[in-house]
């Protein structure tokens, strides 16, 4: 049960972590995929509607924002060169966990864990938080459209804008813009797609020889792809194709295990029903094209 002694062993673990890596038990070269299997287990673990216990709300606040954090590539990389094992800001409440100022993240907990899982949480007596107000010192939540002013800021906002400076401030910009226009008039289409695209003529359906994987092509293919460099082609074709089916069929098992282990978790028969009618189409599709590979 969440709210036993291993989840008080837990929550004291997460209350004495130096850092976001600590608080997801992961190693600091854990990948994408190890972030999140940790930060599944934990979330579902500490979440306000399923662990009740004194500390589970400011645990679920820290892996949350942990996760956000680590997640995010650029986020990451700052926060290994500036952030990780640096001394913590205490709040000045001794019951509450310390944070990094400078790497919150920016979008709540609650938000992480809807994006996560689905878009919602899987029952109907929703109360997320019960304690936010009185922890709001401690860890604002920061709406979209939100804006803190100082009396500094205020200042600076109400300061003519110099004409040159702002044209420098968006130098940058129109750079990128230049350069991705000249990149894309100087790049050349591939001559092939896996999905049919009008846009750049691939409108004529094909099949591979070996494995009979479908894909588009313009009508100059056939004067330019014949012979050796046909077959070469296809290789590269199949491969895509493969690549494809591999990663379509790895996200439908992802969600099938997700909504089933919600479903196990609240005991939720709608969810068990759901989870149970999805099909494994991609996985069906590369078991066949192992098959057919195997038979050649």
């Amino acid at each position: 049960e969440a709210g036993g002694g291993d989840a008080v062993r837990a929550r004291c673990r997460i209350k004495r972590c130096r850092n976001y890596y600590e608080i997801l038990g992961v190693e600091r070269d854990a990948s994408e995929e190890e972030l999140k299997r940790a930060y599944r287990r934990l979330a579902l673990r500490f979440h306000p509607d399923k662990n009740r216990a004194p500390g589970a709300t400011e645990a679920f606040k820290a892996i949350g924002n942990a996760f956000a954090v680590l997640s995010n590539p650029e986020k990451r990389l700052r926060y290994d060169e500036f952030g990780s094992d640096h001394e913590p800001v205490s709040t000045g409440h001794a019951r509450h966990y310390n944070y990094y100022t400078e790497f919150e993240a920016d979008i709540t907990p609650e938000e992480i864990f809807n994006v996560f899982f689905g878009g919602h949480f899987p029952t109907g007596n929703i109360h997320m938080f019960s304690n936010v107000a009185r922890d709001a010192h401690y860890y604002p939540r920061r709406q979209r459209n939100e804006r803190v002013w100082t009396q500094e800021q205020e200042e600076e906002e109400n300061r003519p804008q110099n004409s040159y400076s702002a044209f420098l401030q968006l130098m940058p910009v129109f750079i990128i813009i230049i350069v991705s226009v000249i990149t894309q008039l100087m790049a050349t289409n591939p001559p092939y797609s896996l999905f049919y695209k009008s846009s750049i003529g691939h409108v004529i359906s094909r099949e591979t020889e070996n494995l009979q994987v479908p894909y588009y092509v313009d009508k100059n293919f056939e004067k330019n792809y014949q012979g050796a460099e046909l077959q070469e082609l296809e290789k590269t074709v199949e491969k895509d194709y493969i690549d494809y089916i591999q990663t379509s069929c790895w996200k439908e098992k992802q969600q099938k295990s997700d909504l089933s282990n919600l479903a196990k978790l609240y005991r939720d028969e709608r969810l068990k029903q759901k989870a149970e009618s999805l099909k494994l189409e991609h996985c069906e599709k590369l078991s066949s094209l192992i098959g057919m590979h195997k038979e050649g």
